[in-house]
């Protein structure tokens, strides 16, 4: 196995090619295809499911078992970042969540209302191994580059993740869409449309595995520094302690940091549960092919504008600053949200989606941005943007709770997509705080 020097152009292009192997899973199986083949499963007026001999609301279940997913990835990652910092082969770590999470992607083949356990076991795992694997492809960045190649390098496994992850999701809609062109025919057991979403789900897992083995062959076993001891496993969690306490010192930070928390809740929720809601609360019609078309032009559309939408977001930060720039937004994320109570129409669902996906990809860059100017200059940045990931992650833990609750509560995700319009109002206001001397 060759090891190549650090900073060298084909170790820093293996490292990049991970994205293009993984990202399919963010996009395929979070945002587009899975959604739609989950709403898909429940028959007409069919709205809950039999679980653990309780019946449960089919959308505020699948809330439920996102939370407690990235639950469990927030409390492992601080355990997986103590890890990757000391481990002498975190390679094996790496791999062992990929497999994890695109095994788990292979499996929902199988899935079904009669077999929930095993069904959102897989559901479980694929983001838990998505998520577990970036944790250790990340701390491989300062190992294979130098400080001045990192945020090109970055840069460009973000770019190849959105190109590769696009490409399989444009195959895998071409299947859906026109499934005879592919030699899937109806059955009465299923829809050719059901069983190219089953095909697609296994693609996401071959693609995942197949394409990352580039990255494991030039990547290096990872810097051997010091046995894995009981104090290294938790000295993730003495990091995020050490950053807490130093919040207190630095009011801007820790402002704005409370002001994140708040809103960054609501945008992931409705990020993660949008294609749920468009299935479920839109009148498509009677014909389900027309349902799925309309879903799918949604989601491209929302990829197509978030573009433009992360471009613009830019270019208003730097002529108004980054804090007023993130009010705005958060004040479009409020109307959408409010708006969205009465969409019904499929028109009405397009343009919602287009506003969202205008404010979507922007929000998160600039939050992250914004976030590393405000750290201070001499302290370690690894701590304190583990101490942000967690944040979000917690933030995505209640925000996908109480959506799930409040849809079980009261059977529609309308009341649930209102009351996130409470989470952005309160952002605004803390934002505004961070302006205050």
């Amino acid at each position: 196995m060759p090891q190549l020097e650090k900073g060298s152009k084909k170790l820093l292009n293996a490292w990049a090619f991970y994205d293009w192997a993984n990202s399919v899973y963010s996009l395929v199986i979070a945002s587009a295809v899975f959604p739609i083949f989950y709403n898909a499963l429940f028959s007409e007026g069919q709205t809950n499911v039999e679980i653990f001999g309780t019946s449960i609301k089919g959308t505020a279940l699948i809330s439920f078992v996102t939370a407690f997913a990235f639950l469990l990835v927030a409390i492992i990652s601080p355990l997986l970042s103590g890890i990757a910092d000391y481990s002498g082969n975190k390679k094996v770590f790496l791999k062992l969540f990929c497999y994890l999470g695109a095994v788990s992607c292979i499996g929902l083949y199988w899935f079904s209302l009669e077999n929930m356990v095993w069904s959102l076991s897989c559901y479980f795992f694929g983001l838990v191994g998505f998520w577990g694997s970036l944790v250790f492809y990340n701390s491989y960045l300062p190992d294979i580059a130098h400080p001045e190649q990192q945020d090109a390098i970055s840069a460009k496994g973000y770019s190849m993740g959105y190109i590769g992850s696009v490409l399989l999701l444009i195959v895998n809609l071409a299947m859906v869409m026109f499934p005879n062109a592919f030699g899937l025919e109806d059955t009465p057991e299923e829809p050719a449309a059901i069983k190219a979403m089953r095909i697609s789900f296994v693609s996401v897992g071959v693609w995942w595995i197949l394409f990352s083995q580039y990255t494991y062959y030039y990547l290096p076993k990872g810097n051997k520094k010091e046995k894995v001891t009981r104090d290294v496993l938790f000295n993730g969690f003495k990091e995020l302690k050490k950053v807490w306490g130093e919040l207190k010192l630095n009011v801007k930070l820790k402002r704005y940091l409370g002001a994140f928390f708040v809103y960054s809740m609501a945008v992931q929720t409705v990020m993660l549960v949008a294609t749920y809601f468009g299935a479920e609360e839109i009148a498509w019609g009677e014909d389900d092919g027309a349902k799925q078309m309309g879903l799918i032009v949604s989601i491209l559309l929302i990829q197509l504008v978030a573009v433009v939408g992360a471009t613009a977001t830019s270019k208003l930060s730097d002529k108004y600053g980054n804090i007023k720039t993130l009010v705005g937004i958060n004040v479009i994320w409020a109307i959408i949200c409010v708006c969205a109570f009465f969409v019904t129409l499929p028109i009405h669902f397009y343009i919602t989606a287009g506003f969202v996906g205008l404010v979507m990809g922007g929000i998160q860059s600039l939050s992250r941005s914004t976030y590393s100017k405000f750290l201070p200059e001499t302290k370690d940045t690894t701590s304190f943007f583990s101490f942000y990931d967690v944040t979000e992650k917690i933030g995505i833990v209640i925000g996908m709770l109480l959506y799930g609750a409040i849809d079980q509560i009261f059977g529609s995700m309308r009341y649930s997509v209102i009351f996130l319009t409470l989470f952005f109002v309160v952002g605004i206001f803390l934002l505004r705080r961070v302006l205050k001397k």
